[in-house]
């Protein structure tokens, strides 16, 4: 498992799951794809619109997970003092952004005809809206600081503090009276959803899991290739 912290091993490992990857990726893509649009039925109530719910929900999942790993490489960095986690934060904090991002345009557009509204300030909309903000903070931090080393403290601290949000987006929808609909899909109950719909969601999030991996795979292989030619 030292391909988790060391930057030549990563690079190693890296070099044999690339191609694979971004392979699997485009044929989850495509299978969950073809899943959503033509074996998936309409729902009941919101006929056709329920398909955004296969972009919508892995995006969600996606930005919440970036931001988990970018939280326990903060970790390794500062209390461990191993500069790969440094490598990580920097790397992965756009693929984050962009899948909240995502989650929030294909939320106005699933949110539109659902309740009349592209945006409500409730408490989950407004907590990933802070999210996608804290994003976009620790990545323009990432451009502004001169000394890096510095920079990679400072980014790490606020990654810490920014990681109270998290059970805030997670939970909002149980903590308070929100539009936006409870989980369908829980560790300690049966899944609220019909398996026709469960299959082309799971695709889908193993697809944006693979095609997010491919993408920080390589800012992180850039990253490094960047810093080594930065010390010679």
């Amino acid at each position: 498992m030292k391909f988790l912290v060391n930057p030549n091993k990563f690079n190693n490992i890296a070099d044999v799951l690339l191609k694979p990857l971004f392979i699997i990726s485009i044929i989850l893509l495509i299978l969950g794809l073809l899943f959503s649009f033509y074996l998936s039925p309409d729902d009941y109530q919101q006929g056709s619109t329920v398909r955004i719910m296969y972009v919508h929900v892995p995006s969600a999942w996606l930005a919440l997970l970036t931001y988990v790993i970018m939280t326990l490489y903060s970790i390794v960095g500062l209390a461990f003092k191993i500069p790969f986690g440094f490598i990580v934060n920097t790397a992965v904090a756009p693929v984050g952004a962009i899948f909240t991002l995502i989650c929030i345009i294909s939320g106005s557009l699933w949110g539109k005809p659902m309740w009349g509204t592209w945006w409500v300030w409730d408490a989950r909309l407004t907590s990933v809206a802070i999210l996608f903000i804290v994003y976009l903070i620790i990545i323009f931090m990432n451009l502004s600081f001169e000394n890096r080393f510095v920079r990679e403290k400072v980014v790490a601290i606020f990654v810490l503090v920014g990681s109270v949000n998290l059970p805030i987006v997670k939970f909002s929808v149980d903590w308070w009276n929100t539009l936006h609909q409870p989980a369908t899909i829980s560790k300690l109950s049966k899944p609220n959803i019909d398996p026709s719909m469960m299959m082309p969601l799971i695709i889908m999030t193993f697809a944006f899991m693979m095609i997010g991996m491919t993408i920080a795979i390589l800012r992180i292989k850039t990253e490094i290739i960047s810093r080594k030619s930065n010390l010679n």
